[in-house]
């Protein structure tokens, strides 16, 4: 029999399942089953969206707004995101140099795969975002992965990205706050890398901002295009409503940025989604324009979380957690955990390993280092509400106690 060709296309070999996306759903199958587990790998707030965005886009639903908008979202949409760019990060942009998204996470892909040639070369700073390295290959673009080690605060130095720029550079992608260390630049520490990019015209940055609001023991947000002007141009600022909103499920994000670019972006959404949902528009209008105070509450109660589960890991023996600067992320270490042996008697190897012994021992679940580019860590989501972290946090204590030296 004559063999047939794979239907399925060779770029798709490039690239995983999201490893974060995956966790949950093993988790939820988990206690579909019957299992008690404590799952902390999700990256979604567990407040509600707060009443007066869900009324407005009930609002939106009684009046018929159900209709189709313009591919790269509506104008009085737009608008408001001109405002907030304004209002927050002191940045003008004009409403063609702003594209609306079905989440920040569309908005990052439409400008890898609108930019991206062959072989082009994007310098990603690890600890990374699961979803980086994978957009990337897709575009067919090279990552250029660049180890932020903790002694540095898990932060990108200047003299590092120095030495990874290459003619074939085009991106320089950031996170902050991080996902998944909690790093958060300083307005000091983002000038000096923008001082080693601004000889280097070709190369453009991508500020992933959506962890803006969750930033904690009074420290100020910084953004790129904000601290060097002189990158105004040359940098896109990405953003969304899904974390200081609580709209997760919403799907909307949005980013500034150059007009060609912007154009670009819009071009290539109009021939996949086309509009992020009408109704979601409408929630996000009132979510940017609304009231603004509850995000400083909740941040506040995100702080005192990671406070909890900090003093919690750091009083466990072989696991080491540097206090997190924002998101809502713990970022432990669990060095002093290689070598044990497991009361099955199988040896922990690396954090894949520690994280599979914590689900099934614990039945805590996890995400490891890995899957951000660095090991031997695992991630903990402090989104969850604090008796679920406090306990998360025990059955691993316990969980630890029963290793093996």
């Amino acid at each position: 029999m004559a063999q047939t060709a794979s239907l399925i296309a060779e770029r798709m070999n490039r690239i995983k399942p999201s490893p974060s996306s995956a966790a949950s759903a093993r988790v939820r199958e988990l206690q579909a089953q019957g299992r008690d587990i404590v799952g902390l790998t999700t990256g979604e707030p567990d407040f509600p969206t707060p009443d007066h965005i869900k009324q407005a886009a009930i609002r939106a639903l009684e009046t018929d707004q159900t209709r189709y908008t313009n591919p790269d979202g509506t104008v009085e949409l737009k608008t408001a995101v001109q405002g907030k760019f304004k209002r927050e990060n002191g940045l003008d942009y004009a409403l063609d140099q702003i594209i609306v998204s079905a989440g920040s996470k569309q908005s990052l892909f439409n400008a890898l795969l609108a930019t991206i040639e062959d072989g082009d070369e994007v310098i990603i700073p690890a600890p990374f975002w699961v979803s980086y390295i994978d957009m990337v290959l897709l575009a067919g673009g090279r990552p250029v992965v660049l180890s932020c080690l903790e002694e540095h605060g898990f932060k990108l130095q200047a003299e590092q990205l120095e030495r990874a720029l290459t003619p074939r550079t085009k991106w320089v992608m950031f996170c902050s706050p991080n996902n998944p260390s909690g790093a958060t630049y300083t307005a000091t520490e983002m000038k000096e890398l923008a001082r080693v990019l601004l000889p280097h015209p070709k190369i453009h940055v991508i500020s992933d901002d959506i962890y803006e609001h969750l930033i904690y023991d009074g420290r100020t947000f910084a953004t790129m295009a904000q601290v060097e002007p002189a990158l105004y141009e040359r940098t896109l600022t990405v953003n969304g409503v899904s974390k200081a909103y609580s709209m997760t499920g919403w799907r909307l994000g949005y980013a500034g940025g150059p007009r060609e670019l912007i154009r670009n972006m819009a071009k290539l959404q109009s021939q996949s989604t086309t509009n992020p949902s009408s109704i979601s528009q409408f929630a996000a209008i009132a979510a940017l324009d609304g009231p603004q105070e509850f995000i400083a509450e909740r941040c506040r109660a995100f702080q005192h979380r990671r406070d909890v589960v900090v003093g919690l890991l750091n009083r466990i023996p072989g696991i080491s957690c540097r206090t997190p600067e924002g998101a809502f992320y713990v970022f432990p270490s669990c060095a002093g955990l290689m070598g044990r042996r497991t009361p099955a008697g199988d040896t922990l190897k690396n954090d894949r390993d520690v994280i599979l012994y914590f689900l099934d021992e614990a039945g805590v679940g996890v995400l490891q280092g890995d899957v951000y580019g660095m090991s031997p860590y695992f991630r903990i989501s402090t989104a969850s509400d604090l008796p679920m972290l406090e306990e998360g946090c025990r059955r691993i204590a316990l969980a630890v106690d029963r290793l093996s030296s």
